[in-house]
């Protein structure tokens, strides 16, 4: 029996949305296992020193304890601009439960737009501009945006390369925050929550 005359032959479309499924779970992929706490335990996040636009001067060490979205990022970058408004509500609703981010700013132009850009658009978070030390230590961004998130043992559990979904993060943010602080004790709970 000849197996050519038996498998249908695929025609050009049905190639191109597989190729085109293929590349959206491609790029679904790290989200999906961020949202769900699929990967390796991860790596210790680079203790990277520096200061925010509010002048603060903060290490990713100064933050252990807490659950870390590091995020490089710049104005002129529609993905980066999508996501901010997502960001900012998961800051919101989870900060004073042991969540912050850190957007790092890659724009060459300095922090005056920088700072313009984020009131603008309302965004809180601690944003400072990314130095040297902080693009080498998460091993040169080449896509923006890229987010690391960083668990309360300063480990990266997650790396996103491209628009990070609200819906994503919060799941993500929600998992890390369940687990053992840095010592060994449980989460704290926020007043309201059941443990």
């Amino acid at each position: 029996m000849n197996l050519r005359r038996v498998l249908p032959r695929p025609s050009l479309g049905s190639v191109a949305w597989l190729l085109l499924a293929a590349f959206v779970g491609w790029r679904m992929w790290p989200q999906l296992a961020a949202a769900i706490g699929v990967g390796p335990a991860g790596a210790a996040a680079p203790d990277v020193r520096l200061v925010t636009l509010a002048g603060d001067s903060l290490s990713l060490a100064d933050l252990r304890g807490q659950v870390v979205l590091v995020n490089f990022w710049a104005t002129w970058c529609p993905p980066c601009r999508v996501e901010m408004p997502g960001f900012q509500r998961v800051y919101e609703a989870r900060r004073e439960r042991g969540f912050t981010i850190l957007g790092l700013s890659v724009d060459a132009a300095g922090r005056a737009p920088v700072a313009r850009f984020l009131a603008e658009h309302g965004i809180t978070y601690p944003v400072a501009m990314a130095n040297t030390s902080a693009i080498q230590g998460f091993g040169r961004a080449t896509l923006l945006p890229t987010s690391y998130l960083i668990d309360r043992r300063g480990r990266i559990r997650h790396e996103v390369r491209g628009y990070f979904t609200e819906v994503a993060l919060a799941q993500a943010v929600e998992r890390l925050l369940a687990e053992p602080a840095a010592g060994g004790a449980p989460a704290p709970v926020a007043a309201g929550d059941t443990p």
